[in-house]
């Protein structure tokens, strides 16, 4: 028999006032996030540095003039071939040329191979040329200013981090003679040298399955060693695959292969011996069975040992499962009772249940793709900031304690806004609506905590191409929203779950308590981050902000308007957050380490590690969750810091509380893009890198 119980009538009231005051909130959150993006800052430095020169500044009219554009990448950085593989971008030139001249196309070096997290990358590390001819056209007058200009857009990478650069460069040109000097002949024949050479024959290739075997014409008495083949036909080959190589009379053999069978010609490099190239072009044919082997060039790619063992496909199911994991962390346990309660309102009505898990979902992946798009936004112009790079910032972290004041003070039962009675049915739209939100304040919640699996899957994303770094990210949310879908779609589990009834009124007051706690711990890290003046703004404008609230709910119990209050708490937020955002913000000194540990600092690192002393390194901030609860539970426990004395192992804590260029670099160099990160650095051997999830047991073996 179906019960109905009717609970309070003020929870029978429209929905719209907390949803509007989440959308000003939240929208000042994201707008925050996207002007700290476009605040001015000092130029960004140019990890690949571009320059433009000419074979001549004097040429003659009708002349063909070489020019060079000449890239020089920083150490540890590369930029891309015409074809950058499977990530990166190429050179992309746009002239700017006096009337009648006309640019060729560019003519770039043999490049090498580079592979990260699974993927193909055709680059080069050291200083090279890209060459292009200039036509002068036959009316140019002698004595004529004849400036050239160019906009180049290219990405600079690390192994671990991409940044698209550009730069205007510019040659000053007058028509003359068209006299090369000697020491700019040399300059480029040294850069023509570097060019890959036609080959005067087509080559022939077959296609077997996935496999491609392409036959080049080369002379039997001609030294062929270090071989790689460079597609430069586009979305044709898998870059990554192992190749192989063989020679049969005067032909050498190549062994790839291709995403699906294809026919015509296709275009590509091949790279041999020190550097060297041909330039060839393939056509469907026969393809000569035997021969000896060669070596081959690409690194990483030789072999089974050398494949990388982790692609795109797992770090996708990462982000995924890490997502799932976030579950589990108590920095999200508040929203997850909040949304808990909304599938209990809804009981067994499969289609509502269905349409607000997908709501909820979709309010949760496109949170994380705002906030992903925000953080690769800032790191393409040169910041250095990671995962949760927004609790760095005072005023968006104002801006989310109010949100989460005034989310305790309905839970609270302060004021209330919307119904849960059992027997209630919200329209399609208000419910939707909540539950979109709902995921939205999920996903800004959970932004705090890294869990297993989602700190490889964050720290990939940084190498990755926007796209697939945006598919990472909302991988991210599916994971987070997986198991109210899984409750929505599969029947057996909604039935499972509890039936509306009185006891979801004293559930919801109960939240209100681990919700007061965010809020407080917001209020301390504003303090920290802040100083005595955010927690004055913070503490005065969440104060206000519950006295406003409680004024709101005493109208509506009264059946007052309701649009003035409202008005004013939204302009309270408003206020708040540009004081804090103008406010001069001195933070409290930083606090002294605990008696054993040193403060991160990378060559006092390495001095301890040429020393043989082991190191046990660790990254915190007073934002992360697991961060703290892993310190208490393990880090800072009698038992480790007694094996820790025991075994001579030196303890280094690295606070991202703050933003740190420093430690952002560190991180990216590990593959994270957040904290939490444990490292353990044994005596003379390489770094170890710890569970996210510590133990005692885990800290007291190191000591073993």
């Amino acid at each position: 028999m179906k019960r109905n119980v009717t609970l309070s009538p003020d929870f029978a009231l429209p929905k719209h006032i907390m949803l509007r005051m989440c959308q000003f909130l939240l929208a000042l959150f994201v707008a925050a996030g996207m002007a700290h993006a476009q605040v001015p800052a000092p130029a960004a430095p140019q990890y690949v540095r571009a320059s433009m020169a000419a074979e001549t500044r004097s040429p003659a009219p009708g002349d063909i003039v070489t020019v060079a554009i000449v890239m020089d990448p920083k150490p540890g950085w590369h930029d891309y071939w015409v074809n950058p593989g499977d990530a990166g971008t190429p050179l992309e030139l746009d002239w700017i040329l006096p009337a009648g001249a006309t640019a060729g196309p560019v003519r770039a070096p043999v490049p090498e191979t580079l592979i990260v997290s699974g993927f193909m990358n055709h680059i080069y590390k050291t200083k090279h040329a890209f060459l292009v001819d200039l036509k002068i056209p036959q009316s140019a007058i002698v004595g004529q200013n004849f400036a050239i200009k160019v906009d180049a857009r290219w990405s600079a990478c690390s192994d671990l981090v991409c940044v698209p650069e550009s730069a205007t460069l510019s040659v000053p040109m007058t028509i003359g003679s068209g006299t090369i000097t000697n020491a700019d002949r040399m300059r480029f024949d040294a850069w023509r040298s570097a060019l890959p050479v036609p080959l005067d024959r087509k080559a022939l290739y077959a296609i077997d399955g996935n496999s491609i075997d392409i036959a080049i014409p080369y002379p039997r008495s001609a030294d062929a060693s270090r071989v790689w083949f460079f597609a430069q036909s586009a979305n044709l080959f898998r870059y990554a695959a192992p190749q192989t190589a063989r020679r049969n009379g005067d032909w050498l053999i190549i062994r790839s292969e291709v995403k699906e069978a294809f026919a015509g010609e296709i275009d590509g490099l091949l790279r041999f011996n020190d550097a060297q190239g041909l330039e060839i072009r393939a056509t469907p044919g026969k393809i000569p069975s035997g021969g000896a082997a060669v070596s081959v060039f690409g690194k990483g790619a030789a072999g089974p040992a050398q494949t990388p063992p982790l692609g795109f496909g797992w770090i996708l199911a990462f982000s995924v499962l890490g997502g799932l994991l976030l579950n589990l962390m108590p920095c999200v346990f508040p929203i997850l009772g909040l949304k808990a309660l909304s599938l209990a309102k809804i009981g067994g009505d499969e289609g509502e249940a269905q349409r607000d898990a997908v709501a909820y979902t979709v309010g949760i992946m496109l949170s994380c793709l705002v906030l992903g798009g925000i953080m690769l936004a800032l790191r393409a112009a040169g910041e250095e900031v990671g995962w949760a790079f927004q609790l760095q910032d005072p005023a968006i972290v104002l801006l989310l304690l109010l949100l989460m004041v005034a989310v305790t003070a309905n839970l609270a039962g302060l004021f209330e806004v919307g119904g849960i009675g059992a027997g209630e049915k919200l329209t399609r739209k208000g419910g939707m609506s909540g539950s979109f939100w709902t995921g939205v304040l999920a996903a800004v919640v959970a932004t705090p905590c890294t869990g297993p699996f989602m700190a490889a899957a964050m720290g990939a994303a940084l190498l990755l191409p926007a796209s697939l770094a945006l598919l990472i990210f909302a991988g991210l949310g599916l994971g987070l929203a997986l198991p109210f879908l899984a409750i929505a779609f599969i029947p057996l589990l909604r039935t499972r779950m509890p039936r509306p009834g009185p006891w979801m009124v004293r559930f919801r007051q109960w939240m209100a308590v681990p919700m007061a706690l965010t809020s407080l711990a917001l209020l301390w890290l504003l303090y920290q981050l802040a100083g005595f003046s955010g927690l004055l703004i913070g503490g005065a404008a969440a104060l206000i902000i519950l006295s406003r609230l409680f004024g709101l709910g005493r109208k509506q119990k009264s059946g007052s308007p309701r649009k003035i209050v409202i008005a004013a708490i939204l302009g309270i937020s408003a206020a708040a957050f540009l004081l804090m955002d103008n406010a001069p913000m001195v933070a409290p000194a930083p606090q002294p380490m605990k008696e054993g540990s040193m403060a991160f600092d990378e060559e006092r690192l390495a001095e301890l590690r040429a020393q043989g002393t082991p190191v046990f390194l660790y990254f915190t901030a007073d934002w992360c969750v697991t961060c703290k609860v892993n310190e208490s539970a393990a880090i800072d426990r009698t038992e480790t810091s007694t094996a820790f004395a025991k075994a001579g192992i030196r303890t280094m804590v690295g606070d991202y509380t703050r933003r740190d260029p420093d430690i952002t670099r560190f991180l990216a160099k590990h593959g994270r893009s957040g904290v939490p990160l444990y490292l353990y650095y044994p005596p003379n051997a390489d770094a170890r890198v710890l569970p996210q999830i510590l133990t005692v047991n885990d800290l007291t073996a190191l000591s073993d």
